[in-house]
């Protein structure tokens, strides 16, 4: 880029000094350049030693579904490529504005024409006795996360951890989500009597509580907080005004905020509740502006991301001589609170004039509710289904009459429009040109379309332009809606890649991995010249499937590449403890495995023990401490693990057949019982679930699972690709044998086939339909074929067959405590349990 665009030779350009490294100021920074990129010499000041970040996503780095790479709004590249000096980690003590200059900690001094004051809110702090013992933690930078992450990791070392977070708004109760789900016992303490009172209303903040109280977390509301109780100059527990007392090992203060305006204050500039600001984001000093939190427009402080965009562009449009000014915000929060949906805009409090129109669906967990007043919206809160904030938003924003669709204003958008609209795509085409749809980055309809029409005709190419969907995601589905408006329906696929890591596809990097002799997840990555030096939570998981899959016996499985379950060897919950489950061969028991479990279950105190589809028996709420134990003991009974955590076989779902049900055909208990102990333990791109049905009577649901046979009076129908989840698919047909080692070796092959073939997180029913069933025919059908494939699954499962639990009980408890207390999850929505 040529900084000195636009200037005239030998023009010195002016001198932009930023206080503050967030979102609201680097977002000034980008407005500005975007309009004139070679206006101002920029300086930044940052307090944290750090880049810019998306504070708004430390909850789910928190809670272990991000990274913080993940979240960096502004990578150290873009600084030196836009000539911009960052002085990070030196926070800025004073402004002299009479030399025009700022005085940093470290003694640096910067000399400014222009000043941007982005310092952004303080977390208050409740003046109870204890405030300041160790242990009492706010919740507003990633150092605050890294302190709740090594509570939650101390607590986990000794069997728990107590949290208590003091505020039931949305940071307080995104923080009680995260320490949740690092297996914390959070209690959340609120002084109102309906969580986010400000968002919600009584109705909504009841549903939420419940929700909330259901996944383990206990909520107390009306609740006033009297003191910390401190143990040893750390924290020990909350006492509160009633004389109840909380344990607790670490205290969450979340309740509220206050506009950082200390430095403005001494500085001599005009302030009240915040730095005052005109129109233009000037401030009572014509050369010192102010945006974000800190700021005072109006009257009004936003604490919410979207007012901080407008501000933004209003203050780059001044400071580039464009008209316009910033007239105040109308606010709208679309939240999801521990995976629930949550949308408020507007004034919900009602009054003289204003009619309720509500909505409850009981069944479907779904509450609505629209304030109107002389025919226009004025607020709305929504429960459960958020899918029409956007249109609420844009008929409050607009002030529009709904006189005419006031009966079916409830049902939402596409009702209103008479069922004219009951595409989601024509939907959002009727939304404004100014309509938000990317509240956490500030990007309207008018700039995603904007961006797609400048060349950005994927998902991804939208996000890394105009940032639509590039933080929490929630708004993904408008964003594809407008690139299928957009483009008429034609939007830019190719080969989907593994991840953004890379620009190969799953099948290039198979290829590959073959061809070139790739052994090891860092020598793939370095020849395929991967963008990420370690990859991803994507990627890494892939690849050494793949390798495993490819150099059986050669390659040493990483297990740090596994996903949370298989690196336990147990199904994670979402209070954080686990069920294990141990492998019944065909659904098959005996009293010995029997009393096992049921000693198992008295000893470690297991709360809930429960039949699966499957045929076994699963075993909840074992703490991740004692699994070590608890597969010992298991283990002892000959029982090994039932592997219901992994991308691996699952079980063989059998019925009783010809042994003793009067319809059985053949015998479908020793067949399954022969497939499964011929197939446990092998590790596949996705889950695996196989029946044998006695009869066509398909009592075991053969016809359904990713590979059924189905005993028959000449033989074995076998069937492929079946699934009985979200998405219901019955099998094909593969072929029919006569024996029952014939089925044993087309079960072999087709398994090692699907090995090598399908892409990794790819279930056998999405396969078959992207490579078609003819193609998976004429594979096994080439002479020869069924038995190489076959030689080389049984070859692999030498190394696969290796019951893990057993490892764990023949001497390795002391290494896996220490591999429980280093591993770390990987995002819960990658976590498939099922």
């Amino acid at each position: 880029m040529n900084f000195e665009e636009g200037k005239p030779a030998g023009q010195v350009r002016e001198r932009l000094v930023v206080i503050g490294n967030g979102m609201a100021g680097c977002r000034a920074v980008e407005e500005i350049l975007a309009r004139d990129p070679g206006r101002f010499d920029v300086t930044i000041f940052g307090a944290e030693p750090r880049v810019n970040y998306n504070r708004i996503m430390l909850s789910p780095v928190l809670a272990g579904e991000k990274t913080f790479d993940e979240i960096v709004i502004n990578t150290r590249e873009w600084y030196d490529d836009n000539g911009i000096t960052l002085v990070s980690g030196d926070k800025v003590e004073s402004i002299d504005r009479e030399h025009k200059r700022v005085v940093a900690a470290s003694g640096r001094i910067e000399p400014y024409d222009k000043l941007l004051i982005a310092t952004g809110s303080d977390p208050f702090i409740i003046p109870v006795p204890g405030k300041d013992l160790d242990g009492v933690v706010t919740f507003r930078d990633l150092d605050d996360v890294d302190k709740m992450l090594a509570a939650a990791e101390a607590g986990n070392a000794k069997g728990g951890g107590n949290a208590v977070v003091i505020g039931g708004g949305l940071l307080g109760l995104e923080a009680a989500h995260g320490l949740n789900l690092r297996g914390m016992n959070v209690t959340v303490i609120h002084l109102m009597p309906t969580l986010m009172e400000r968002q919600l209303d009584e109705a909504a903040g009841w549903l939420l509580k419940t929700e909330l109280e259901r996944r383990g977390q206990t909520i107390l509301t009306g609740a006033n907080t009297k003191e910390i109780i401190g143990k040893d100059g750390k924290v020990a527990g909350v006492r509160l005004e009633d004389g109840t007392e909380i344990p607790a090992d670490i205290v969450v203060m979340a309740v509220g905020i206050r506009p950082a305006t200390g430095l403005a204050r001494e500085a001599g500039l005009e302030v009240e509740r915040g730095i005052m600001v005109d129109d233009h984001m000037v401030t009572s000093d014509p050369a010192i502006l102010s945006v974000g939190e800190c700021v005072q427009h109006r009257g009004m402080c936003y604490g919410l991301v979207a007012p901080l965009w407008d501000m933004c562009r209003a203050l780059a449009d001044f400071v580039t001589e464009s008209p316009s000014g910033y007239e105040g915000s109308v606010t709208s929060t679309k939240l999801k609170v521990s995976g629930i949906d949550l949308f408020s805009a507007g004034d919900f409090s009602g009054g003289e004039g204003c009619e309720d129109i509500v909505m409850r669906d009981a069944s479907r967990g779904v509450y609505k509710r629209v304030i109107v007043k002389d025919s226009k919206v004025l607020g709305a809160v929504l429960y459960g289904d958020t899918a029409d904030g956007s249109w609420y938003f844009d008929l409050m924003k607009k002030g529009e009459d709904v006189s005419d669709i006031r009966e079916a204003l409830i049902f939402g958008q596409a009702f209103a429009s008479g069922g004219a609209l009951a595409d989601p795509n024509a939907a959002v085409a009727a939304l404004s040109d100014d309509a938000e749809i990317c509240g956490c980055n500030g990007v309207s309809k008018g700039q995603v379309v904007s961006c797609i029409n400048g060349g950005a005709h994927s998902l991804d190419a939208v996000r890394s332009t105009c940032k639509a969907s590039a933080s929490c995601g929630s708004c993904t589905g408008l964003v594809e809606s407008l690139l299928a408006l957009t483009l008429g329906g034609e939007v830019e696929s190719g080969p989907k890649t593994m991840c953004k890591c890379t620009s190969f596809t799953h099948g290039d990097v198979r290829k590959l991995i073959v061809e070139k002799g790739l052994k090891e997840i860092p020598q793939v990555m370095q020849e395929l010249h991967w963008t990420t030096p370690d990859g991803c939570a994507s990627c890494r998981p892939a690849l050494n499937y793949y390798l495993l899959c490819a150099w059986p016996g050669e390659y040493e499985d990483d297990q740090k590449s596994r996903f949370v379950n298989e690196r336990m060897h147990a199904n994670i919950q979402k209070d954080g403890t686990y069920s294990v489950v141990p492998r019944m061969w065909g659904g098959l028991t005996s009293p010995k495995e029997l009393r096992a479990i049921a000693d198992v279950v008295e000893k470690f105190n297991a709360p809930m023990v429960k039949v699966t589809g499957g045929q076994r028996l699963d075993i909840f709420g074992i703490k991740k401490e004692d699994l070590p134990a608890v597969w010992a003991d298991l283990n002892a009974a000959g029982m090994v693990s039932g592997h219901a955590y992994g991308k691996s076989l699952r079980t063989v779902k059998t019925c009783v057949g010809s042994e003793w049900c009067r319809f059985g055909t053949q015998d479908s208990t020793g067949l399954g019982v022969q497939i499964e102990r011929m197939t446990w333990g092998s590790w596949m791109p996705h889950k695996f679930k196989i029946a044998v049905s006695g009869c066509p009577r398909n009592c075991a649901e053969a016809t359904i699972k990713d590979f059924g046979v189905v005993c028959v009076d000449s033989g074995y129908e076998l069937h492929i690709a079946g699934n009985g989840g979200i998405k219901v698919r019955a099998t094909d047909l593969l072929c029919k044998v006569e024996t029952e080692e014939e089925a044993l070796d087309m079960c072999a092959a087709f398994i090692q086939f699907y090995r090598e073939d399908a892409y990794y997180l790819e279930r056998t029913a999405p396969w078959v339909e992207r490579v078609g069933l003819q193609y998976v025919k004429d594979a096994l059908a080439e002479e020869g074929a069924v038995e190489r494939y076959a030689a080389r699954f049984h070859y692999s499962q030498q190394f696969m067959q290796d019951d893990p639990w057993a490892r764990r009980a023949a001497g390795e408890h002391e290494k896996l405590h220490q591999h429980l207390a280093e591993v770390r999850p990987f995002p819960a929505s990658q976590m498939e349990n099922a």
